[in-house]
């Protein structure tokens, strides 16, 4: 491969300067890797649904041998990146363990809940032939596996790994779940890009959202120094099986869209919406004439 032209003295020493300005001290060892990461999360997705894997075990002995040594591998990839997690911000990397354990007991439910988003996902989609389809196919639900781990690491406080596997998934499927937020069962992302939901949002059992759709923040609060304010809910609660078509917007902490209501396509939405109704934009008025001169 052909070298460029080398680096003048001039340039690396400004760029040295740039890094050394940031008063920060440098980390004692090297962050979280991603592609450690992305490894990890194809391992835990086959661990999780053994039907989506090419050496699929056969009998309940089988079955159980796959499931300890790629748990095996899993954790120790975890537990390495955990630990550089933690050692980046300063904080013990003791800490590591006890959220790699703390993973694992949940990863049962994970499955069962994943289990449930893959069925009300074909139940949902007429262009869906089997579960599996789903499973492996949808991008909707690998960022919502990938959701459903970084979730309770987020919630661990395990710092820099719940958003790079954010990421990573956003990255992949164009769809952007901030691991804060709190999704119930059932939940199905249709097609899925451009996908944005928000830290503090709150999403209920069964729910559907199209692509393109935004749950978001309405304004940022600031504090008396005029810094943004953390900590508080900025994104909008959708309850139970509400459905939100392609390219709308749902701004604000403080609205709710009430349990069956259903949000049309393209509408922004600011304020709460009772159950059980319908928010749409006043039907446009169409034109339809004959072209000339073809």
């Amino acid at each position: 491969m052909p070298h460029g032209p080398e680096p003048s003295d001039e340039l690396v020493k400004a760029i040295a300067d740039a890094i050394d300005a940031d008063d920060r001290p440098m980390p004692a060892t090297d962050p979280p890797q991603r592609p450690a990461l992305s490894d990890a999360i194809a391992r835990l997705r086959i661990l999780l649904f053994p039907r989506a894997n090419s050496q699929l075990p056969r009998g309940r002995a089988a079955l159980e041998n796959f499931v300890c040594n790629h748990a095996r591998i899993v954790r120790a990839v975890l537990l390495q990146q955990f630990t550089a997690a933690y050692e980046m911000v300063g904080d013990s990397p003791s800490k590591a363990t006890d959220a790699v354990v703390d993973l694992f007991g949940r990863l049962p439910a994970i499955r069962r809940t994943l289990a449930v988003d893959a069925q009300h996902a074909f139940d949902g989609d007429p262009a869906a032939r089997s579960i599996d389809e789903v499973v492996i196919c949808y991008p909707g639900f690998y960022a919502l596996l990938v959701h459903r781990i970084a979730h309770p690491l987020y919630q661990f406080d395990v710092p820099l790994v719940p958003r790079m596997l954010n990421e990573l998934a956003h990255s992949a499927t164009g769809i952007d779940i901030h691991p804060g937020a709190v999704i119930g069962p059932g939940f199905f992302i249709d097609h899925g890009t451009g996908v944005t939901i928000g830290e503090t949002t709150v999403i209920g059992d069964q729910c559907k959202v199209y692509q393109g759709v935004t749950l978001g923040a309405k304004s940022f609060e600031r504090d008396v120094d005029g810094r943004i304010r953390k900590g508080y809910k900025r994104h909008p609660t959708l309850e139970d099986h509400v459905t939100v078509y392609a390219g709308a917007t749902i701004l604000g902490g403080d609205t709710v869209i009430g349990r069956g209501s259903v949000i049309a396509g393209g509408v922004f939405v600011t304020q709460s919406v009772p159950p059980n109704h319908i928010v749409a934009q006043p039907r446009p008025e169409l034109r339809v004439r004959e072209q000339r001169g073809l």
